[in-house]
């Protein structure tokens, strides 16, 4: 087996068409499909575990998790479908239980779902049979199953009663039952007339309330299985009918308007339930006091900001969605593969806004990825997919960098190694684009249609795109077709460049193999075998030998035309290669989905390691150029990253030392923009800093008469509470005389009462003590007479057992004189009875041969009779099951009557309660009398410490006036500079201005300098040309020196060509002196520039360095400011004190009146 190992890493993606596809497990991780797998994301740490699919299965098709969050089901389609349990708890998603319909022939089960207590599961399988199972799922015991619809009424949505473990529901088209398990079955315990109603989802609000969403928007709430109401979605109250006109109201969907689209997605939470309304959009509904709901707010999905079509996002159905455990956070699921979420306590906070949702992790691609590449200089990941999209991904941070939404289908893509540019192919063009901050912007478009597959080279100075059976390479850098390289006679289907650039390998549908000189465009080598179409190809970590998989599911290696290994078949084919660079490993991805690990040097035999990845066929798979992460993509829209670690769990060692870069592209106009920005928001602070300060001027002057009223009114108190003070002293002065005298004559009293009780007891003891002797001797008599008796009765004993000893024995002797009379008979009958038996068996035989004959007589007539029975039992069972439906329909209205008389009696303890209650005050208010005897002696000490406090108050606040004053002096006076300050800086910003706009004009001048040279130098050039040919034709004329006609005429033809130039060349001396000129005064005026430059240069530092003070200062004078204020806090907690103390002295103040006027009245009391 190969020694390296890929484990799953990361993956975006999710797989649509799964009932129930998103799970919280808790407040921050999320449970959904991706490709062949389950995924547990994090979203705070960003990170993923991974919990595979099984090796047979056809494709997943429902989730359910547990009430206690801790158990995962999972169902999956096959020829014999299966549901399985994962525990969440562990680390890896261990799998604890297979569940299966037992001898029931299953093909897939369309929902699944959790009992509250968690150990029981009920799935319901698909058509034609709808049956539905209850397990015993740690047992993996089926305890009943039921038939819920007919093969026209696909059901949707079961649910347990999460208050009941034993009651479910189960919704569908034209469906909506309630079942009871009891006695080993499921029985129906409702029965509402819904045939024409099409439910899509349902929750369970109550014990006995459940509220179902309908194709045609309409909410409607079921208790007890029959339908009472219906909720309104426009209007925000609940349109509710009396039972009489929902009894006889015949339920129909069909003429009705559509004025709401379907309602496919329902959950229930503490405050009420939300559901989804149409496309992209949810509605929360809250409880209202009467038992009903309202609509509170809608939630959108927003419109895609890099998609051209407005409404693609926006028109997104929500399959399903849950609520985390906390109910912070809300999560949906599109058909188009999407994961949003919102944060409910930000729903309760912004009630005037318009709330959207926002990506769970990224955005994904929705159809088939037909396009993956790399580059070396940045950890970036190009796809393209037939949902019109390109995502950019950054492999590292595991985040989506980029994302453009086009018009066409996007076939292939290919990434610059710098990674700043990228390539697509389009049906009708190939488009080359730059990868700006926060764009992909096209920048030249080539004729190539259909392009398939393009990839760029390694070096990057030259790309390859095919077109049908041709490849054209370009180069880069001046964008022209060098080579068309034709040799294919079908479609091309995979290429790969070579370390060097040197090479290009390509293979095609009609079963060839070229590799391919990039500098001559010639085939060096061919492997041509037509019974396989090839669909991807790849060069050896040497590029000695080429990798190629194709339709005849083998894994074949190329060197010089000739296969040299071959990995046998198996029974999926292989769509995708991929090599690592270390050489060690061959990854190929098959039409199934799976991964294979293959070790190279390839084996002879069957030896790799498969690992689950996607649900559909791989396009496309990449090895990073530092070894350490495999990407692949399929059919199912999924992009997964693999790390390629070894046995021991480390990365693998890359010869390489990839370094990756930060450049990011921008354009001058997206420069432009932001400082514009940038200035206008420093503007903007400019204003709200001017702002704020004349506010906090005025509060300022609001708390000065603030402070003032505040301290008139606490010296008028203190004074009012002096008056009150002195009075409550007199007050006390006189009732401690009176308790005084009211003590001295309670002890007088209580020596009384002691003298008379103690006299009363000591007469007492005297006759109890005379008792006591008089039962002593009465005992001990009583104690002399018990042992005589106990004597007397053991001699008396002693005498019987002597004589039943002698009777005994004689009765022995008798007996066995018996037993020996009574053998010689038995064996005297003993012969006799073995005489009697062989008579008797004769008998019997007889007898039995007649009794035979009359009971098979007797079989043929009850045969008959059965037959007739059977056909009466059938008739009897049908009124059976129609007394039982009468029967359930009582015990319904009997639970209801049990339900009035259980309200009845909890009116009732509520009364009682009431009465208990009332008597508990009657008996505090007489304790309190008590208690405020004791308040009296606290509120004298209490009256002690406030004089202390009062004094120290006083002391305080004179204080605190005296601190107060000079610091707002000082903050006038810093004020003041600060607006100094600002003038100055907007002198400077002036001075700047002018600068710049100096600096604008001469770059101008230069520029058309600039402009003037060039038109020279062309004209030197021209000159230049001129006198090679004069050159070239004399030359020529030498040839003719011997012939003197031809000489002459060359003379003459020399003469007409040149002759008109002589006066260019006299020109070309006048040239040279204006050239001369021009010169000087290009040094001149760059002389003059470099100056201005310098100028500048020492402005901007000085600049800077004014700049610089001034925010120093103005730190200084901040920190200044807040110190400040801190202060002025400070001093308004004292204020709140001051005001605190002073109320509880004005409550303190009618308790002691009140304490003192009951006081006279105990003393009435006590006398």
């Amino acid at each position: 087996m190969a020694t390296v190992v890929a484990q799953a890493h990361f993956v975006f993606g999710l797989r649509a068409g799964v009932a129930n596809n998103v799970c919280f497990v808790d407040e921050q991780t999320v449970v959904f499909p991706s490709g062949n797998n389950c995924v547990c994301y994090n979203t705070i740490q960003r990170c993923q575990r991974f919990i595979p699919g099984s090796e047979k299965s056809m494709g997943m098709r429902a989730l359910a998790i547990s009430a206690n969050r801790r158990y995962l089901a999972v169902s999956e389609c096959g020829e014999k479908a299966t549901i399985t349990v994962f525990d969440l708890q562990h680390e890896q998603g261990r799998k604890r239980k297979v569940l299966t319909a037992g001898e029931i022939l299953v093909q897939e089960f369309v929902c699944m779902a959790f009992s509250p207590d968690s150990k029981y599961l009920i799935g319901q399988t698909g058509g034609p049979d709808w049956m539905l199972i209850f397990w015993l799922w740690e047992k993996q015991k089926v305890l009943a199953s039921v038939k819920t619809s007919n093969s026209n009424n696909p059901i949707t949505q079961v649910s347990f009663n999460p208050y009941n473990n034993m009651q479910l529901c189960v919704s569908g088209t034209g469906v909506f039952k309630l079942f009871r398990y009891s006695e080993g079955t499921l029985k129906q315990s409702s029965f509402a007339k819904v045939e024409t109603i099409n439910f899509l989802c349902h929750t369970w609000m109550t014990e006995e309330q459940v509220i179902a969403g309908t194709d045609t928007g309409r909410l409607l709430v079921f208790e007890s299985g029959d339908l009472r109401r219906e909720i309104s979605i426009n209007s925000k109250t609940v349109q509710e009918q009396p039972l009489r006109q929902v009894e006889t109201r015949k339920i129909t969907d069909v003429g009705e308007p559509f004025t709401v689209s379907h309602i496919t997605a329902i959950q229930s939470f503490s405050k009420g339930f939300v559901c989804s309304v149409g496309p992209g959009t949810v509605c929360l509904f809250e409880k209202t006091d009467d038992d009903g709901y309202r609509k509170s707010r809608e939630i959108q999905i927003p419109s895609d900001p890099y998609s051209n079509e407005v409404t693609l996002a926006e028109c997104q159905d929500i399959d399903t969605m849950c609520i985390s455990p906390a109910e912070e956070t809300l999560a949906i699921s599109t058909d188009q593969g999407q994961l949003y979420s919102v944060n409910l306590s930000s729903v309760d906070m912004h009630r005037e806004e318009k709330l959207h949702f926002e990506f769970l992790s990224q955005s994904f691609h929705s159809k088939c990825i037909t396009g993956l590449s790399i580059c070396i200089r940045k950890p970036f990941v190009a796809t393209c997919s037939l949902d019109h999209s390109i995502r950019i991904w950054n492999y590292e941070t595991k985040a989506l960098e980029l994302y453009k939404q086009f018009q066409e289908e996007a076939y292939s893509v290919a990434l610059h190694p710098t990674g700043l540019f990228i390539l697509v192919g389009f049906s009708d063009k190939l488009s080359l684009m730059n990868l700006v901050i926060d764009d992909i912007r096209t920048f030249k478009d080539f004729t190539v249609r259909g392009c398939r597959e393009c990839a760029f080279s390694h070096g990057g100075h030259m790309f390859a795109a095919v077109n049908g059976n041709v490849i054209h390479i370009y180069s880069f850098t001046a964008f022209e077709n060098i080579l068309n390289l034709k040799a294919h006679n079908g479609k091309v289907r995979g290429i790969d460049w070579s370390l060097d650039d040197s090479h290009l390998v390509s293979c095609g549908m009609d079963g060839a193999v070229y590799t391919w000189n990039t500098q001559t465009g010639k085939r060096e080598s061919e492997s041509v075998l037509k019974s396989c179409s090839y669909t991807g190809v790849a060069f050896s970590s040497d590029c000695k030998t080429i990798l190629a998989v194709g339709s005849d599911r083998t894994l074949k290696e190329i060197q010089d035309g000739q296969v040299l290994r071959e990995v046998p078949a198996d029974e999926v084919a292989h769509t995708a290669v991929a090599v690592s660079h270390s050489g060690r490993v061959v990854f190929s991805g098959t039409s199934s989905g799976t991964i294979r690990a293959i070790k190279y040097p390839l084996p002879i035999q069957k030896e790799w390691i498969m690992y689950q990845a996607h649900c559909g066929p791989i396009t496309k798979m990449l090895v990073t150029f530092d070894d350490q992460f495999l990407l692949t993509v399929s059919e199912d829209g999924c992009l997964i990253m693999w790390r390629i670690i070894d046995k021991e769990g480390r990365g693998l060692k890359s010869n390489r030392q990839i370094v990756h870069s930060e450049e990011i592209l921008v354009t001058k106009s997206d420069l432009e923009d932001k400082a514009r920005n940038m200035l206008e928001l420093k503007m903007h602070l400019e204003e709200l800093q001017m702002e704020n300060e004349y506010q906090l001027r005025l509060k300022d002057m609001n708390y000065n008469e603030k402070l003032k009223e505040i301290s008139d009114k606490f010296t008028q108190q203190i004074e009012s509470l002096k008056t009150t003070q002195q009075a409550m002293k007199v007050e006390m002065e006189k009732q401690e005389l009176e308790h005084r005298e009211s003590f001295a004559e309670v002890t007088v009293k209580h020596a009384k009462e002691l003298k008379d009780l103690e006299l009363s007891y000591s007469q007492k003891l005297i006759t109890e003590h005379e008792r006591y002797q008089e039962i002593q001797q009465k005992y001990q008599q009583m104690q002399e007479d018990h042992e005589k008796q106990l004597k007397s009765n053991e001699e008396s004993r002693i005498q019987a057992l002597e004589e039943l000893r002698q009777h005994c024995e004689a009765k022995l002797q008798e007996k066995i004189q018996l037993l020996a009379q009574c053998q010689e008979d038995a064996q005297q009958q003993i012969c006799e009875y073995k005489e009697i038996i062989k008579q008797v068996e004769e008998d019997e035989e007889r007898k039995i041969h007649d009794i035979q004959i009359k009971y098979e007589k007797k079989l043929h007539t009850e045969k008959e009779a059965n037959t007739n029975l059977k056909g009466e039992t059938g008739i009897m069972t049908q009124k059976f099951y129609t007394l039982q439906r009468q029967i359930e329909e009582r015990g319904t209205d009997i639970n209801k009557l049990k339900q009035e008389r259980q309200r009845l009696l909890g009116l009732i303890r509520s009364l009682e309660s009431d009465i208990e209650d009332l008597k508990r005050q009657i008996a505090g208010h007489e304790k309190t009398n008590q208690d405020k005897d004791n308040t009296i002696a606290s509120l004298k000490k209490k009256n002690q410490e406030l004089e202390k406090l009062r004094f120290v108050l006083d002391f305080q606040f004179n204080e605190l006036k005296k601190q107060t004053e000079p610091q707002q002096d000082e903050i006038t006076e810093k004020r003041k500079k600060i607006n100094q300050l600002e003038e100055e800086l907007v002198q400077i910003d002036k001075s700047n201005t002018q600068l710049k706009l100096s600096v604008s004009e001469l770059r101008h001048r230069l520029k058309t300098r600039e402009k003037d040279m060039y038109k020279e130098m062309q004209k030197v050039k021209d000159l230049e040309t001129h006198l090679q040919r004069l050159k070239s034709d004399l030359h020529n004329c030498v040839g003719f020196i011997q012939d003197p006609r031809k000489l002459k005429d060359s003379v003459q033809i020399i003469y007409a060509r040149y002759v008109t130039q002589t006066n260019g060349l006299e020109k070309s001396s006048l040239a040279e002196d204006i050239q001369r000129v021009f010169c000087r005064q290009r040094d001149h005026l760059e002389r003059t520039v470099n100056a201005l430059k310098m100028r500048l240069a020492k402005s901007a530092e000085e600049h800077d360095k004014v700049y610089i003070k001034i925010m120093k200062e103005n730190v200084t004078l901040i920190t200044e400011i807040n110190e400040l204020r801190k202060e002025l806090r400070s001093a308004k907690t004292q204020v709140k004190d001051y005001k605190t103390q002073m109320a509880t002295m004005k409550k303190s103040q009618p308790n002691s009146e009140e304490g003192l006027k009951k006081e006279p009245n105990t003393k009435m009391l006590i006398n």
